[in-house]
């Protein structure tokens, strides 16, 4: 969850960066690949009149239509849905071959599963689910893809501490987040594989970061209001440690980095995928970058320069990131930034 209501600026320095425990497997063999096409199934916009260019499709107006009495064909045209919540599908091609995985499943239950219908996207070619943390923004689609799914079975990874029950707690309110079940995923059909290190999917083609080192010196995590049930007690969970991200080696460009709200700080993460793969060029960056609300104005400055200095080709920041941060950073990067929503098609192609 991206709400960081009643933070303080102050409450950003809480916490502190830490290393991943456990040693990192330095560097991993990504094998590049020469196609990745992501398409953000949800996100927290859409905007039918934005333009695509030779890499970027838009849904524009009308996917779809449904019945509708008081127009003269008894049908109008409908767009897609947006949602707090973030979900993307990545197609990874090498050579022939493609592979299709879903990253993150948005909020609500059917909000994912409506969107791939008018955007005419077969669910039934999805390989595997990757959830970038356990935040119920996050995952609240799995139902509504367990359903289309039927009885068959679907792997997922996650995070061992995706399951950690966490709540927004301030003297005004306290929301306690729905908190994801390991028995009633099973339930639902999919085989969960719990990682916290580096790992390995599509015969080496895609990683999954595991845990992100913390190695900044002003990406701090989360403010105070945000909570985790520790042993007997609530306490402070700044870190998010289940935050993940997945990462394509595009052959001859460089690495295409997706985050689901970059709970751990899309410049930690970026060196950290950098550090894995040693794989320098960064020619894409997309995702949430959780960069709104008071508690994360101090970071917004530091962050736009960072990236500036990776210089991607392509920056889509979406979901979480804010509006002051995304004014920020199509300034700073105007050729590379890209307005992120429901329905757009990044189609990355290697040299």
């Amino acid at each position: 969850m991206c709400d960081t209501t009643h933070a303080t600026a102050d409450d950003a320095a809480l916490s502190a960066p830490r290393p991943a425990p456990g040693r990192a497997v330095d560097p991993i063999a990504l094998q590049p690949v020469d196609e990745v096409r992501v398409t953000v199934l949800m996100d927290n916009a859409f905007d039918a009149l934005l333009v695509g260019d030779e890499h970027t499709v838009r849904a524009g107006i009308g996917p779809a239509d449904t019945a509708a009495g008081q127009f003269e064909t008894g049908r109008t045209a409908v767009g897609l849905l947006a949602e707090h919540g973030f979900s993307a599908l990545v197609t990874v091609r090498r050579g022939d071959r493609e592979t299709v995985l879903l990253f993150d499943a948005g909020l609500s239950p059917s909000g994912l599963v409506t969107n791939a219908d008018r955007l005419a996207v077969d669910l039934g070619s999805l390989q595997g689910v990757v959830l970038s943390h356990g935040h119920f923004d996050h995952a609240g689609g799995l139902g509504g893809l367990a359903g289309r799914l039927g009885a068959r079975r679907m792997p997922m990874v996650v995070h061992p501490q995706a399951w950690t029950r966490r709540r927004l707690h301030t003297p005004q309110s306290t929301f306690d987040m729905p908190t994801l079940s390991r028995k009633a995923l099973g339930a639902e059909g999919f085989e969960v594989v719990e990682r916290s290190r580096p790992s390995l999917l599509v015969d080496g083609s895609v990683l999954i970061t595991g845990e992100v080192d913390r190695t900044t010196d002003f990406e701090h995590g989360m403010p105070a209001a945000h909570q985790a049930w520790r042993r007997d007690r609530w306490e402070h969970d700044p870190q998010v440690v289940d935050d993940q991200a997945l990462v394509v080696h595009l052959r001859d460009r460089g690495l295409v980095v997706l985050t689901g709200c970059g709970h751990a700080g899309v410049v930690n993460i970026v060196r950290h995928a950098r550090r894995l793969t040693g794989v320098q060029p960064l020619h894409a960056l997309l995702g949430g970058f959780h960069l709104t609300g008071p508690a994360f104005e101090p970071v917004v400055a530091p962050t736009v320069r960072a990236l500036q200095d990776f210089a991607p080709r392509l920056i889509a920041p979406g979901h979480c990131t804010g509006w002051r941060a995304q004014h920020a950073l199509a300034a700073a990067l105007p050729d590379a930034w890209s307005a992120s929503s429901s329905g757009t098609t990044h189609r990355l192609v290697s040299a």
